[in-house]
Parts: C-alpha cells; structure tokens; sequence
C-alpha cells in the first residue's frame, strides 16, 4: 500500500472549470488539499500541461476527467515523478482517428463564427449524460451554465488539441490507478475503460451505473467513493 496523498490534483474535461468537481472538493476537502487545473490556456497539450504543472503542488495524486485525462497522460511523460496516483475518468488512451480530428477542427471552426456558439445544446447533452438524467433540469442548467460561461474561444482551443495515444505510457505505470466511468458514458463507453485498465496490473476499474459520461455531477457521490478509496491505496 503507498502512502496516503496529501494533494490531489483534479484537471476538469472540455468545457468544464471547477464547478465540474464541487461535490468532490466538498467532500474530499478534509482528507486531502484539493486543487483543480486551468485547461482552457494553450494550444498544444504539451502547453496545457506545463501551465498546469506551473501551478501545481510539488507531488500529487492526479485525477484526469474526459480531455484532463489526455492532460494527465502528458503530465506523465514530463514529470512522473511527480504524480503519486493516477485516476483517469471517463476518458481514453487512444488516439483521436484522422476524420475525428478533422470534426474536431470542424466544431473549432463553427464555434468561433459570431453568435453560433450557446454552449452544451440539446443535442450534445443527449450525448453527454445518461438518459434519466435528460428530465434533471438542476443538472442541465448547471452543465449549460459553465458551458457558457467558459465560451467558444475556449471550446475551440480544446477541441484542437492533439489526443496523443497512450497505450505505451501507461503499461509502464505501476503506482495505484484508478479508472472510473459511466456505465451509460457514450463519448468514452466502459470498454475503452476496459481496455486502461488491462494494461496495469492492479488497477482498480470502476463502472458507475446509471450515468454517463459527466460522472462527477450525475453521480457525485459515487464518484467521490471510489476517489476516497483510491487516495489511501
């Protein structure tokens, strides 16, 4: 068993700030120092990794939510020495394909064109939370709400970042990992969460039922469990 963590380091997905990890922080906040990256700076993943290091407790557990978790990965080819433990949470280790590259620098482009930009529409939403949870008016809101309030540029710069392959990295990893998501998660379904988890041994797979793939606020409690859990492996 390593030691217990002292910092934990919560690096939100796209489109997300803080508010992503308010039960958690609340909840976690007398175990452990939380802090919670800035991913909306920089063009290039490496960037966005460096900034975030910039601002970071010297070591940390580090907890990668959907694109943090692509953030994480890059914190770890630059500072392993660094993270403690490992979370990756509704997120991937493959690369982006040629034609979603290409959707991604499509969205990037009809994002920043004035007045087309409302943040997580309908459409998306149906995408991104379980499907009881499209009648849980509270949770929309709050998702629309820092949808927008972070803003196009934002959205633009995110979906351009490279999701570099990370297969190779975390075969090597041998400190706890932890890898979490929704059992309804359409944007990263549970068999890429499958296919983490084989790749360490040891690593502790998590399947959140009845949620999708804003976990942290569709099932927050759950969530918190298995991070509470995790941060004394």
């Amino acid at each position: 068993m390593s030691a217990a963590s002292s910092d934990l380091l919560l690096l939100p997905g796209l489109l997300n700030d803080a508010a992503l990890w308010t039960a958690q922080i609340d909840a976690l906040s007398g175990q452990v120092r939380c802090h919670v990256g800035d991913l909306t700076q920089g063009d290039s993943l490496e960037a966005v990794a460096d900034a975030v290091l910039a601002a970071a407790p010297p070591t940390f557990a580090l907890a990668g939510f959907s694109l943090g978790g692509y953030v994480a990965q890059q914190i770890l080819r630059v500072a392993p020495q660094r993270v403690e433990r490992l979370a990756l949470m509704d997120t991937s280790v493959r690369a982006d394909t040629p034609e979603r590259v290409s959707q991604r620098q499509a969205l990037a482009r009809g994002a920043r064109v004035p007045g087309t930009f409302h943040g997580f529409g309908e459409k998306l939403m149906r995408s991104y939370v379980a499907p009881s949870r499209l009648h849980d008016h509270g949770l929309l809101e709050q998702v629309r709400a820092m949808t927008m309030r972070l803003g196009a540029d934002v959205f633009a710069r995110q979906s351009l970042l490279a999701r570099v392959d990370g297969h190779d990295l975390l075969v090597n990893w041998r400190k706890p990992l932890l890898v979490l998501c929704g059992a309804d998660d359409a944007i990263t379904p549970p068999a890429l969460h499958e296919e983490i988890a084989a790749l360490v041994p040891g690593a502790r797979l998590v399947e959140i039922p009845d949620c999708g793939h804003l976990s942290p606020l569709e099932q927050p409690r759950a969530v918190t469990d298995a991070l509470r859990e995790w941060l004394v492996e």
